[in-house]
């Protein structure tokens, strides 16, 4: 496979314009912030850049001071941020308000069936009895596993890897490999059955950051290795020429999304070059989808598991949201990294 071509100057860059819209965006203790500030942390770990350490110090400190908020499964991916300033500060802290969003999962809340968390959101409106959502694997999976292989707990690492195999179990289509939205464990049925990109950016970049702390010999290793190898294998298949995937990546008229295809993407360059040329289509698309400004455009608001196709055709993505900032950022990150280790 070819290596890839872009202008590092430029990707370097474009991240900073990214990191200063994001900063001058308003977020509360959720998780939009939540992926916005992610991205953020990667864009440090990429270009070792301690402004954006700074600013989002600056953010976390003026948040912490009235205490956590109300918890809910989405608004723990804050705690993302969290373990990335306790490992560049060493702030007590941050482990410790990290620590007590990982024992809120653990002892609080909602779960079904074989432990798996019921999708939640700060909201007294929104309820989903025993429905899982894809986004769980990104929002809480994964900050267990991070905090659970950090400290060397194995109970957060253990519950972090039951969420990966349980929303495997219930999302993950036999049949083309995509995962769906949502598994509705009371109808015993997939809802809408659309195969979202966003939500596939969240089990792709979840599993390939997982395979990154999960030990080889360890028995999930092998089952997450297997579920993206599989996906990302039909994923590329749907890409559109462009770069980027459709809202619905099996259905060519729905709208082309920015923030699906960069976490996509994100996960397609940890695999390193036998995906070479379906990632330098995507730098060169995402990077067209990104405003001086540091804006990244074309991103679908915030997404429901919709009744049916034509509902996810119509969601608007007009606005700057921070999971479209955040995953651009952790897909121009990654791309940096694969240059400094092209394997």
């Amino acid at each position: 496979m070819p290596a890839l071509v872009y202008d590092e100057d430029r990707i370097r860059q474009t991240i900073h314009q990214i990191v200063d819209r994001t900063f001058r965006m308003d977020f509360s203790w959720d998780w939009p912030g939540g992926v916005a500030f992610y991205g953020v942390c990667q864009a440090y770990e990429a270009t070792g850049n301690m402004e954006y350490m700074e600013k989002l110090k600056a953010w976390v400190d003026d948040n912490m001071e009235d205490g956590l908020p109300k918890l809910s499964v989405n608004g723990v991916s804050i705690g993302h941020s969290l373990l990335t300033l306790y490992e560049v500060y060493e702030d007590a802290r941050y482990i410790e308000t990290a620590k007590a969003m990982a024992e809120y999962l653990k002892h609080d809340a909602v779960r079904f069936g074989n432990g798996i968390f019921q999708h939640t959101v700060n909201s007294e409106t929104y309820n989903f009895p025993e429905q899982a959502w894809v986004d769980t694997m990104f929002m809480a999976g994964y900050f267990l596993l991070r905090i659970g292989s950090l400290l060397n707990e194995e109970d957060y690492l253990e519950d972090g890897l039951r969420q990966y195999h349980g929303h495997e179990d219930c999302l993950q289509d036999a049949v083309t490999d995509l995962y769906y939205h949502g598994w509705d464990n009371i109808a015993g049925n997939h809802m809408s059955g659309v195969f979202w990109c966003r939500g596939n950016a969240w089990a792709a970049v979840t599993m390939a950051r997982a395979l990154e702390l999960v030990p080889v010999t360890h028995p999930s290793f092998m089952i997450i290795e297997g579920s993206l190898r599989d996906q990302l294998s039909a994923l590329v298949r749907l890409q559109h020429e462009s770069g980027l995937w459709h809202t619905i990546v099996n259905d060519p008229d729905s709208p082309l999304e920015t923030s699906g295809s960069a976490g996509i993407a994100t996960a397609l360059l940890t695999k390193g070059r036998i995906y070479h040329k379906y990632t330098q289509r995507s730098i060169d698309g995402i990077l067209a989808r990104i405003t001086e400004d540091g804006a990244v455009t074309g991103v679908s608001a915030g997404t429901a598991v919709m009744k049916d196709a034509e509902g996810y055709k119509g969601v608007p993505d007009k606005r700057i949201q921070g999971w479209g900032q955040g995953l651009a950022l952790a897909f121009l990150s990654e791309v940096l990294k694969v240059k400094q280790n092209p394997y």
